[in-house]
């Protein structure tokens, strides 16, 4: 019996890395998402390509065109509305968001550090790593949590944690703490589509899986 899979739409800003990660798990039959929409706040984004040789829908919304978050946001989610997605997916979409209603606790984000440590406007990419290093922290990790209307702040799903190396540059910890979102955002995948996370306030709870017979 096959599970079905989830209808759900993906949200880029750059290089599509988690994209790609995300389309070769649905393949190997190891996510049970159906991307039926990749939609980039840029036009340049390599991650456009990658949708487009996985045959993928796009669409490019800049944020320049619209004068307030809110009207940038509309266009988005009627895209994902019109996919039919039922969870929003943001892989390295760098703009703030408005969710509307009907999108609350369907869109999630993933965040290279352990939030709430090294998060919020500016913090993305080699700067993330850059700020742990300096910080001087042993530990740092990625963060899948659900969206909502500021930087890195709704409710957290799950974390990984990575250690901090003593020889670590922004690089070397940059490709560690992929390597853990490679499987964090999967995970927080399939417990979202198994219908397995509630939200209460702030916090995620995780129900048990259902038990084989």
């Amino acid at each position: 019996m096959t599970t079905p899979r989830l209808p759900a739409a993906v949200l880029i800003s750059g290089g599509g890395t988690t994209l790609r990660n995300l389309i070769a798990k649905a393949r190997a039959g190891e996510l049970p998402i159906d991307i039926r929409v990749v939609i980039s706040s840029s036009p340049t984004a390599r991650g456009l390509e990658i949708a487009r040789q996985a045959d993928i829908e796009t669409h490019v919304i800049e944020r320049k065109a619209y004068p307030s978050v809110a009207e940038f946001s509309r266009p988005i989610f009627e895209h994902c509305r019109l996919a039919g997605a039922q969870l929003v997916v943001c892989g390295g979409f760098l703009k703030l968001l408005d969710i509307p209603a009907d999108f609350e606790a369907r869109v999630i984000n993933i965040h290279p550090a352990l939030i709430p440590s090294f998060c919020g406007h500016g913090y993305y990419g080699a700067a993330v790593h850059r700020a742990v290093l300096e910080h001087g922290a042993k530990l740092s990790g990625c963060t899948v949590h659900f969206v909502d209307n500021q930087y890195d702040h709704g409710p957290i799903v799950l974390q990984r944690a990575v250690p901090v190396l003593d020889d670590d540059t922004a690089e070397s910890l940059a490709a560690r703490v992929f390597a853990a979102e490679c499987e964090a955002l999967p995970e927080a995948i399939r417990l979202f589509a198994a219908g397995r996370l509630t939200v209460e306030g702030r916090c995620v709870r995780v129900a048990p899986a259902p038990v084989s017979t």
